[in-house]
């Protein structure tokens, strides 16, 4: 705010508190009429208004949807998905230690509540191989099968009881589900969708990369055919290792050979369908046509009964009714809730701004964690684990069509269909075709192992949280790794001393406190089209936001003025 000077006063002169008191001094408070109280109950119901809409982003698009122009992208977006979802669904089960229907209902719960809160057109919500794996070590450490087992007939021989078990794992997973979408709806509603931000991208890279390496050994086991024991907690993943290499004379050969044809088998085919996309109308749904045809040939073969390989077992038709969490697991799961709610939270909404900013729209982040959060929240009740958004599935949305969460509907619809109908029939569904279409799908992420070569040549502080991130995530299991890894990345962002900067002829210099880095990059961005205008900023200047110890810690534009 700039002030008049008094008449007299020296140009330039500093007011002391008592110039700018005499100058502009404060008012009295007024009393409120009734007139003034009718006017705020008005304004009252106009706020109401606004955070419906923006608590129900629906409400906004919806009547404004151009039913010509997106409705036919849209179903044929939603059956690609949907049709996407049943393999990954199932498989995802699996990885997170749950049967498989459970991995049905996330696909269909989640999906069909992020239509009402999320505000992405093309996040594709539902299961996640990283999360599932998060799950799944939980489940492991809290309810092993070695608590489960039984007597046979009153023999010696001892074998799991499955269904207790698992009913008990999907108790504990529905309280971790729903202590997530606690954690999610609150931090969004207390406006701290900007927590993310401290978990940067060279952090959250070498933290879904080394979950690969978790959800890749974890798979071995229904590879080999071999049965392991269930390990938790730090250096679990290399006894997990060293077991698996001992047990490999105990290989079942028909399972191996059935797990290999199926990943040759989807990885050709998902390479031809990358290479071939822009001729395509759809990709060949290989994961969804390499189910049926397994589930046929173990149907007609009896491959579990002559081969001992491993089947899916009974998959319930029909929906169950809600269920409230057992809240005595909060306590022990309260610290993996809460870093499942964040890596959930993270990469949701690192796809969702990369989708918005390829098409021109605004997702927003604070209202992405309370749809998140929604989604979990009320999908713990219908025995569903927590979700996150899928690279793959939220690419085949997009590029099939995809306008709006319209297409999440259908594809939620497409599930329930298979719920209700369809879901029986997988029965004989060998767990090595799930295994193999998860190891293939960690293609993407192993190929994150390029970014070592990249930060070299870059940014050795970001390369050194990658690293450290990846080592720690490996050595002491995800959620203990989460937290170090963020403990370092912090620590690496120290301030630098720099020389003062000298002006420039045509340069303005928008100057800050501190060194941006990737935790307050955007709300430097923010402050600075503010004062230069956006218009200004995209047309005359460019800004700069340097690595931890990279520039001066200013952001520069080449405009005319600052106001």
């Amino acid at each position: 705010m700039v002030l008049n000077r008094r008449p007299g006063q020296p140009h330039g002169e500093v007011l002391s508190e008592a110039d700018l008191e005499e100058l502009a001094q404060r008012k009295p408070p007024s009393k409120t009429s009734t007139r003034d109280c009718l006017r705020k109950a008005r304004c009252s119901a106009s706020t109401a208004k606004s955070l419906l809409f923006r608590f129900l982003p629906v409400l906004r698009w919806l009547p404004r949807y151009p039913v010509k122009d997106w409705l036919l992208g849209d179903i044929a977006s939603g059956f690609s998905v949907g049709i996407m979802h049943l393999p990954q669904g199932l498989a995802y089960a699996l990885l997170a230690g749950l049967p498989p229907v459970t991995g049905l209902y996330s696909s269909f719960y989640p999906v069909f509540l992020y239509f009402f809160f999320g505000t992405s057109r093309h996040n594709s919500v539902g299961p996640f191989a990283v999360i599932s794996v998060m799950i799944g070590s939980v489940t492991d450490s809290l309810v092993p099968s070695e608590d489960f087992m039984e007597f046979i007939n009153g023999t010696n021989v001892t074998a799991v009881n499955e269904a207790q078990r698992d009913a008990a794992r999907v108790e504990l997973v529905a309280t971790i589900t729903v202590l997530s979408g606690i954690f999610q709806v609150a931090l969004g509603l207390l406006q701290f969708g900007f927590v993310v931000t401290y978990l940067s991208d060279p952090l959250v890279r070498g933290y879904t990369t080394a979950a690969s390496v978790h959800v890749l050994i974890s798979q071995l086991k229904n590879v080999f055919g071999v049965s392991l024991g269930e390990h938790s907690g730090p250096l679990s993943l290399f006894v997990t290792f060293i077991e698996i290499c001992k047990k490999l004379p105990e290989t079942n050969v028909g399972t191996l050979v059935t797990a290999i044809i199926a990943m040759v088998a989807i990885f050709i085919v998902k390479e031809l369908n990358h290479k071939f996309s822009a001729k395509l109308p759809m990709p060949i749904p290989i994961e969804l046509i390499t189910i049926i045809i397994s589930t046929g040939i173990s149907y007609g073969v009896n491959l579990n009964s002559k081969y001992g390989i491993s089947v899916v077992g009974n998959i319930p038709s029909g929906l169950k009714p809600p269920v409230v969490p057992n809240a005595s697991y909060f306590g022990q799961v309260v610290g993996n809730a809460f870093a499942i709610a964040v890596v959930g939270y993270a990469i949701c909404i690192s796809l969702g701004k990369i989708f918005a900013l390829k098409h021109g729209y605004k997702v927003d982040s604070n209202q992405e964690l309370i749809a998140l959060g929604l989604s979990n929240f009320l999908g713990g009740f219908f025995q569903c684990f927590a979700i996150s958004c899928s690279m793959s599935r939220s690419l085949v949305q997009e590029s099939t069509g995809g306008n709006s969460q319209v297409a999440g509907v259908i594809s939620s619809l497409v599930i329930l269909v298979t719920i209700l109908k369809i879901g029986e029939l997988f029965h004989d569904l060998p767990k090595a075709i799930l295994s193999a279409i998860i190891i293939i799908n960690l293609k993407g992420m192993f190929k994150q192992f390029t970014d070592l070569r990249t930060l070299w040549k870059s940014n050795r502080v970001d390369l050194m949280v990658w690293v450290v991130t990846f080592i720690a995530t490996l050595l002491l299991n995800l959620d203990i790794g989460l937290g170090a890894s963020v403990a370092f990345a912090l620590l690496t962002q120290t301030h630098c001393i720099h020389p003062q900067a000298h002006e420039v002829p045509g340069i303005k210099i928008f100057r800050s406190s501190s060194t941006i880095y990737f935790a307050n990059v955007e709300m430097y961005s923010d402050a600075l089209k503010k004062k230069v205008g956006k218009s200004a900023l995209s047309t005359a200047g460019r800004v700069q936001h340097p690595g931890p110890c990279g520039l001066p810690g200013e952001m520069w534009s080449r405009t005319s003025r600052l106001a």
